[in-house]
Parts: structure tokens; C-alpha cells; sequence
């Protein structure tokens, strides 16, 4: 799209949000409130935004450039000044910096997502094939645990006979603290160069594929399958993108560029962070899901139902929340 096609195609939205400017700017006194004008103002600001990076992207003329950058930052001074501040961030980075962020960094999260899945898949077919190959990875006591919490003549699948008088609303506190200590490890790892970030996903990666083979091959597909396939999708891709995040921390170190290291790393982990905030919501939301609605005794069709839809929500919301009407990150 070339410079005058742009203009022509957005300076009615960039029109539009100057005068809601110009309107919120005013002494309280003199304005003209209107509610459903104010509620767009949010995601006007967001296009526009998207629209400035384009800009630059495609170096456009300086004084475009100018434009959308003078009503970029009068946009941000009014959102952040206005009352309630943080919940209007926060609703920003949730319906569209998150993903956003991410898909800025989607090579490390691929990166990430092979070094997760592809031990998972390897060590989940060795040890369907081979029932002893599990002991490679679990001593025998913690393969007898491992059965006993997915046998299907047990009463609470998933959870192990310690916790199998424990109510839901104990399981979801547990969950938490136990999902986000996996990710906080799997991201703080990276400070190690990238090299504990890639063990932890490769550590999660092997067991997760073993269990999985394991308990398949053992008829335990009835109870096992059901149970992770659902919070699975936000849990698994909170791990991966925690993971991400500390593999920029790593590159950093590595390969600072023209850069100091320490500058270089605080740059990273500025949008590392980005990355681990958003999993850390979604870490959140499967422990909510695992506590309430894993644990159940619904048909296992119906929870292979929701599953697919939670995971298609997860790809979908990745993909294509946050993005412009041209398509841009």
C-alpha cells in the first residue's frame, strides 16, 4: 500500500480520534459527554497506534510520521491520565498488547514450542512402544503415583491419594502456586544464558510425553486424555511462552549487539516481561479450569468438546487479537 492509498484509507479514523481528543481536553465544564464516543476511544487509540508503526515500518514522510506520532502521544497522555488508569491498561494489554507482544517475538516462541513438543512427541512414542522406557525418566515410586492418580477405579482423577479429600476450591490455590512456579522457573532460567530455559522445556516436554505414552499404553486414556485436554490449552502455552521470554533474556546476553550486555538485557526483559505477565493470566485461568472442570465427572466427549474449543480460543486469540484492519502485528 503506498503512502497516498494509506492516508485515504485511514485519515477518517485519524480524524476521528483527534476530535474526541480535542473534545476530552477540554475543561470538564465545556465538554459534551458521549458515552458510546468515549467507549471507543480505547480502541481508536489502538489503530491508530498500529498505524504509526506501519508508518514507520514503511518509511513514510516525515511530517506523516509527525502526525500520528503527536496524536500517538496525546492519545497516551489521556488514557493513562483518565481515572482508573490501570484498568484501562489492562484491559489494552489483555485484548491485544499480550498477543501483540507475542507474535512480535514469534521466533522465540517457536524456538520454545519445538524444544517443548518435539521431546514430548519422541519420549510419548518410545514409551507407548516400550513400557520399560519410562523408567528412564521416574523412579518406580513416582510411576506408581503417576498410575494411581489416573486409574480409572479412583475416585479423583488427577490428583494423587494425598489430595483426593481436598475440595476444589483447595485445588485451584495449589494449581496456582504450582503452575506458576513452573513458569516463573522455565522464564528465570533464561538468565543462564537461555540454557535453563531450554532444560526446563525440555524437562516438561519429556515428562509430559512420557506420562502421556505411558498412561496411554496402560488403557488409562479414559481418564488421563479427559482431564488434561482441557486446561492443557492454556497451561502448555503459558509454559512455551514462558519459555519465549527467557530465551530473549538468554540472546541477550549472548549476542548483546552493538549494545552492553546490561542495557541490552534490561531492553529484553522489557518485553520479556510482556510475555510472562500474559502467561501468567493464562497459567491463572487453567488452574481455575483443572480445579473445577478437569477434575469433574462429566462425559469425556463432553470435555474432549470444550477442549477443542478452549484450544482453538488459545490459537485464536495468539493469532489475530490486536491486529489492525490491514493486518499488521
Amino acid at each position: 500500500m503506498r503512502q497516498e492509498q494509506f492516508e485515504q484509507a485511514y485519515r477518517p479514523l485519524w480524524d476521528e480520534l483527534g476530535a474526541l481528543l480535542d473534545e476530552m481536553e477540554l475543561p470538564r465544564s465545556k465538554r459534551n459527554p458521549d458515552k458510546a464516543r468515549a467507549a471507543a476511544f480505547p480502541t481508536l487509540y489502538r489503530q491508530v497506534c498500529s498505524h504509526y508503526a506501519l508508518a514507520r515500518s514503511r518509511r513514510f514522510s516525515p511530517a506523516l510520521l509527525e502526525q500520528l506520532h503527536h496524536l500517538v502521544l496525546r492519545g497516551h497522555r489521556r488514557l493513562y491520565r483518565q481515572r482508573g488508569a490501570w484498568l484501562w491498561r489492562t484491559l489494552d494489554f489483555i485484548g491485544g498488547g499480550f498477543p501483540r507482544a507475542l507474535r512480535r517475538h514469534r521466533g522465540y516462541f517457536l524456538l520454545a514450542l519445538t524444544s517443548f513438543l518435539l521431546p514430548a512427541l519422541l519420549l510419548g512414542l518410545a514409551c507407548y512402544v516400550d513400557p520399560d522406557m519410562i523408567y528412564s525418566l521416574m523412579d518406580e515410586q513416582q510411576v506408581a503415583e503417576m498410575e494411581s492418580m489416573y486409574d480409572p477405579a479412583g475416585s479423583h482423577p488427577g490428583r494423587s491419594e494425598a489430595r483426593s479429600s481436598e475440595t476444589d476450591f483447595m485445588m485451584f490455590g495449589f494449581y496456582i502456586f504450582n503452575n506458576i512456579g513452573i513458569g516463573f522457573r522455565t522464564f528465570a532460567g533464561g538468565m543462564l544464558l537461555g540454557v535453563g530455559s531450554l532444560f526446563m522445556l525440555l524437562f516438561n516436554g519429556l515428562v509430559l510425553g512420557g506420562v502421556a505414552g505411558h498412561l496411554t499404553r496402560l488403557g488409562y486414556h479414559y481418564t488421563f486424555w479427559p482431564f488434561v485436554s482441557g486446561h492443557g490449552a492454556f497451561e502448555l502455552t503459558a509454559i512455551v511462552i514462558c519459555g519465549a521470554a527467557g530465551l530473549m533474556l538468554g540472546h541477550a546476553l549472548l549476542a548483546p549487539g552493538q549494545r552492553k550486555r546490561i542495557p541490552a538485557l534490561k531492553a529484553a526483559a522489557a518485553e520479556a516481561l510482556k510475555l510472562v505477565l500474559g502467561a501468567a493470566l493464562m497459567l491463572l485461568a487453567a488452574a481455575f479450569v483443572e480445579a473445577f472442570w478437569s477434575s469433574s465427572t462429566l462425559d469425556a466427549a463432553i470435555k474432549y468438546g470444550v477442549a477443542v474449543l478452549l484450544w482453538a480460543l488459545v490459537v485464536f486469540y495468539l493469532v489475530f487479537v490486536g491486529r489492525s484492519r490491514h493486518g499488521s502485528l
